[in-house]
């Protein structure tokens, strides 16, 4: 690819005209100060009709209805939203996805119930007794946090597996550290850092094949890269929506737990709202049936509004569609860095299959850098000790937004 500024608007010009999902780019409110955006999976664009919604929202359901409205519509939301993200982007039927809490919470509500279920099973068929965790050494750090936790709490041992920096877990790698001490593993479907995109049905089929259950985070999945959970035998699931679901700054997360497991799925978190009669206020605890029972305090249902315009659109577009491009943008930012910044090493994989929609790039002047172009309304985002995370939302973000953005970035490095 050629280096001339000129040349490179041209060619991001033309991949914009022949983009299909150009025009989705107008359904989102434009930053005033904004040269580029290339942090979409750290925190999304608002949608455009976000404030329309709320108003609505607002003085619809709130002012209108007031008490009533957990009656008439919210009890149900959770779960009706939940159906529709598992619909739109996970690959899932309906009844075993929600939308509660945070994707801390969830992860700790989910592994936990994991680590539960598989200990009763293994008491009622074996009598073996597991007792090891298995984590990736460079997972996200709330994920090892948890991990590390609940060992402790449990009287657990915790396997750190190591990965190539520009890759994450693999079957080989799975097969080689899952056995029959394993209770359970959690694991990212895209890595946080590397972008790597696990071939999560294989990887869950290992770890299944060693009778342990697997958890994955789909924080930097959900809504970047087509999710199959019903078909890949999936356990359970966790993803944050203000990322790739745009629902904005501490947007409830979503969790999905596959419906062989609602039977004996136990919330370590009970709450009134998950119980089975919430308005009996009766004794004791009695769980929802399902995934409801997932549910602990009360529904975030007004941070619910923005993450359901951004699942619209999504059922609109299509994740194939979204894939699509997200392959497209990558490609071409991977491109642009080969060709302007030939000192940084791309730590993402190159190949399409096994990539999400962010890439790394190395750099010993990444912290710097990422600073000066903040000020002048570039927007990467710095990983240590010397990455630069180029998140592109298929949605929202152009060719030419790109182009210009690794253009500054090239500037600001060098």
């Amino acid at each position: 690819m050629s280096s001339n500024p000129a040349e490179l608007r041209a060619r991001a010009a033309v991949l914009d005209a022949a983009d299909p999902l150009a025009a989705y780019t107008a359904h989102f409110v434009p930053g005033d100060d904004l040269v580029a955006y290339l942090d979409g999976n750290s925190l999304g664009r608002p949608v455009a009709s976000v404030p329309a919604a709320l108003d609505a929202f607002v003085r619809t359901e709130w002012a209108g209805r007031l008490i009533r409205g957990w009656d008439e519509l919210w009890l149900t939301r959770p779960r009706e939203l939940g159906d529709r993200i598992g619909a739109a982007c996970l690959g899932a039927a309906s009844g075993q996805t929600v939308v509660a809490d945070s994707t801390t919470v969830l992860i700790f509500k989910l592994l936990r119930a994991a680590i539960a279920d598989q200990q009763a099973a293994d008491a009622r068929s074996t009598g073996t007794a597991r007792d090891e965790l298995v984590v990736l050494a460079d997972e996200f750090p709330t994920d090892r946090y948890i991990v590390e936790r609940l060992a402790v709490d449990h009287g657990l041992t915790v396997r750190w597996v190591d990965a190539p920096l520009d890759a994450g877990i693999t079957p080989e790698l799975a097969a080689a550290v899952v056995g029959p001490r394993t209770i359970a593993a959690l694991f990212s479907g895209v890595a946080y850092r590397s972008a790597w995109w696990a071939d999560m049905a294989e990887v869950t089929r290992v770890v299944r094949a060693k009778n342990a259950r697997v958890v994955w985070d789909c924080s930097h999945a959900v809504g970047s890269v087509p999710l199959e959970f019903d078909a890949w035998g999936v356990d359970y699931a966790v993803g944050c929506s203000y990322k790739y679901l745009n629902g904005g700054p501490g947007a409830p997360a979503w969790a999905y737990v596959a419906e062989r497991h609602h039977a004996s799925l136990r919330n370590p978190i009970p709450g009134w709202l998950g119980a089975a009669a919430p308005f009996s206020m009766t004794e004791g605890y009695s769980p929802a049936a399902g995934v409801g029972s997932l549910v602990s305090g009360t529904p975030p249902i007004l941070n619910m509004v923005a993450l359901t315009e951004m699942v619209s659109l999504i059922e609109a577009a299509g994740m194939a569609a979204i894939r699509e491009k997200s392959v497209a943008l990558t490609s071409y930012a991977i491109e642009l860095v080969d060709a302007l910044i030939p000192a940084a090493t791309v730590s993402t994989p190159r190949d399409t299959a096994r990539r999400g929609s962010h890439l790394t790039i190395d750099h010993p002047n990444s912290a710097v850098a990422v600073q000066r172009l903040w000020a002048q309304g570039v927007i990467p985002d710095f990983r240590h000790p010397s990455g630069v995370r180029i998140g592109l939302s298929p949605l929202s973000t152009s060719f030419a937004e790109v182009e210009r953005g690794i253009r500054a970035l090239a500037d600001a490095l060098s």
